[in-house]
C-alpha cells in the first residue's frame, strides 16, 4: 500500500485515483464562485472569482500521475487577455505522450482567444467551441483515446451562474 502526504492529509492510493474538477465563469455580480481540482478528496488546486484564491483566468491544465494520484504538472493559459495563449496550449497538448491523463478547467473567461486551441481540444473529445463569453467547462482526457474523455460545460455566463460545470472520475492505478 502506498501513502501520499499532501497538505498534512494522508491519502491511500493503493486502489486508484479519484478526480473531481469544478470550473466557473466570471460574472458581473458580486457572487463568489470557486473552481478546484481534488485528488482522492483532497484539494490540490483552488481558484475563485472574487474569493480568497487567485482567479487563474483562462484555461488551467493538470497532468495527473494516476499511480501516485498526484499532479505531475500544472499550467495556466490566460486565453482571455493573451492572444497567443491558445497557441501555447495547443503546442503543449500536442507534446503530451499517448496515455497521459489531462484535466482542463476554465476559470472566469476562457473563450476570448481560445480559437487556436479549439481543434486540438475537440480531438481530445473535449469540444468547447460552442462555449461563449464567461461560459465554463471542465474535462478529463486520456491523450490518444477520446472515447475516455469526460466533459461538462455551461455555454453562457447566465447558465454558468446557475450551475458550475463539474467532472468526477475514478482511474485505476497505472
Amino acid at each position: 500500500m502506498m501513502m501520499l502526504f499532501l497538505h498534512r492529509f494522508t491519502i491511500n492510493v493503493s486502489e486508484g485515483c479519484s478526480i473531481e474538477a469544478k470550473a466557473y465563469g466570471g460574472n458581473g455580480h458580486s457572487d463568489v464562485k470557486y473552481g478546484y481540482l481534488k485528488l482522492n478528496g483532497v484539494f490540490v488546486w483552488q481558484a475563485s472569482w472574487i474569493g480568497e484564491y487567485p482567479n487563474d483566468r483562462g484555461v488551467n491544465t493538470f497532468v495527473i500521475d494516476t499511480l501516485n494520484c498526484s499532479v505531475k504538472e500544472s499550467r495556466t493559459y490566460d486565453t482571455y487577455a493573451d492572444s497567443v495563449a491558445a497557441s501555447r496550449l495547443r503546442g503543449y497538448i500536442e507534446g503530451l505522450n499517448e496515455g497521459t491523463v489531462l484535466v482542463g478547467v476554465s476559470c472566469d473567461e476562457a473563450s476570448n482567444h481560445l480559437d487556436r486551441a479549439e481543434a486540438i481540444l475537440s480531438e481530445l473529445g473535449a469540444d468547447v467551441s460552442d462555449v461563449g463569453f464567461r461560459g465554463a467547462w471542465a474535462f478529463l482526457a486520456v491523450i490518444g483515446d477520446p472515447s475516455r474523455t469526460i466533459r461538462d460545460k455551461e455555454l453562457t455566463e447566465a447558465s454558468a451562474m446557475e450551475r458550475q460545470p463539474i467532472i468526477t472520475a475514478y482511474l485505476p492505478r497505472t
